[in-house]
């Protein structure tokens, strides 16, 4: 392995921001032959994963130092500092801070501090991520919430928000390094902004963005929570050409009894409701959704909700979970559906999956599209439509162009496009 730090990334978007900025405090700390691994929690199978992962790199690089962090590390950071090939465990406040980096000669294995304690979120200043021209900005860490399934809260603590001067300063100094695309990204976005002065909101930040940040091509959002949208960003969403229309919803499930068992604060009508206003006010847009199978005490017909909830609100893109119990969650104590059913309830809700975005994909043939090159793959270049669409120019483009492109077939998961005239 190179002599520079090293960082393993599991889990979701924000674990993809923070890692960079680990990377950067481990290299500025001047740390060599080192691995990071930044934990998820979010199902057991993650957290199992990232053990495997750790045992693998010591076997393969006995001579490494190997630190663990992020969200399954916070939770049990026992778990992972009795596990012999661990050298240190830092928590989510500490992973960010320069000076855990320079202090890692420390004998003390456990630099966790109780989440729940931490009041702010601080903005950290980055460059760029290697290779990509998308960048991620985190403006929110934690949640309020509750939900009976959810491990998350422990590992992140409450509802934080960025100032959103900061936010924006990031947002420039992105584009100022070639990024023409950022994706808005925290744990519960559409909470953002009520610890902060003035009590501003996620559309109102995203207002601001768009208009103190105007060579930024593309502002996309990450996952949101539909019930919280304002009517400032739901204006962004369906007035601002520049606010990509594609709206990953954290959905969970589409039966109102397991919604409520889930203590979600929608119904499966507000979300089919949802969906049906912003398509009417953006035609062109596509949803995605974060759906759970066999959540305890779902039976088949509740299941049956679920997989109508797909078609109800015209989903496009789905991230499918079967339930996964997490120790000192309600839900873990809740009657459990058996592991096969909720395996082959997972299964079903995939395939559904697999053929709305079939179906999405082969409808964009003929259609001129707008893709961001993101890196060359043989002779051609890969990338992403504004609607998040995988597609592929046989051109030679430098990542980052944006091309107008015409859709002329579609295989393997992604679209073969030419250069329009």
């Amino acid at each position: 392995m190179s002599n520079k730090p090293q960082v393993v990334t599991f889990g979701c978007r924000l674990n993809t921001y923070e890692s960079e900025v680990m990377k950067n405090h481990a290299e500025q700390a001047g740390l060599m032959d080192t691995v990071i691994f930044n934990t998820c929690a979010v199902t057991a199978e993650a957290t199992r994963q990232a053990r495997q992962s750790i045992r693998r790199t010591r076997k393969e690089n006995p001579g490494v130092k190997i630190i663990v962090t992020g969200c399954a590390a916070q939770i049990n950071p026992q778990e992972f500092s009795d596990m012999d090939e661990v050298d240190q465990v830092l928590g989510n406040e500490e992973k960010l801070k320069a000076e855990s980096y320079f202090g890692l000669n420390s004998t003390e294995k456990l630099l966790v501090n109780d989440i729940m304690a931490v009041k702010e979120t601080a903005n950290h200043l980055i460059d760029g991520y290697a290779e990509r021209t998308r960048a991620f900005v985190q403006v929110q860490n934690g949640c309020d919430h509750r939900c009976t399934f959810c491990i998350i809260p422990y590992g992140r603590g409450n509802s934080r928000s960025v100032p959103m001067g900061e936010v924006i300063l990031q947002v420039q100094h992105l584009v100022e390094n070639g990024y023409r695309e950022v994706i808005i990204t925290g744990v519960d976005i559409t909470s953002y902004g009520p610890d902060l002065p003035g009590k501003p909101s996620l559309g109102s930040l995203c207002q601001k963005i768009l208009k103190l940040v105007p060579d930024l091509p593309r502002l996309r959002l990450s996952s949101i929570d539909s019930i919280e949208i304002d009517e400032a960003l739901f204006q962004v969403i369906t007035e601002e050409e520049r606010m990509m229309p594609h709206l990953h919803l954290s959905l969970q499930a589409g039966d109102n009894m397991i919604l409520k068992r889930m203590k979600r604060r929608h119904s499966r009508e507000d979300s089919i409701e949802f969906c049906r206003r912003v398509r009417e006010a953006r035609p062109d847009v596509v949803f995605g959704a974060d759906l759970i199978a066999g959540f305890p005490t779902e039976t088949g017909e509740m299941f049956q909700n679920s997989l109508r909830l797909v078609e109800d609100c015209g989903l496009t893109y789905l991230h499918v979970f079967p339930y996964s119990a997490r120790e000192g969650t309600p839900a873990a104590k809740m009657p459990a559906v058996a592991g096969n059913i909720r395996k082959e309830r997972a299964a079903r809700l995939r395939a559904l999956g697999k053929e709305q975005f079939d179906r999405y994909m082969s409808s964009q043939i003929g259609r001129t599209v707008s893709i961001l090159v993101e890196k060359a793959q043989g002779e051609s270049v890969i990338g992403h439509t504004e609607h998040f669409a995988p597609a592929k120019i046989m051109a030679d483009l430098e990542p980052g162009y944006i091309a107008n492109v015409r859709v002329s077939g579609y295989e393997n998961g992604i679209l073969i496009t030419e250069m329009s005239d």
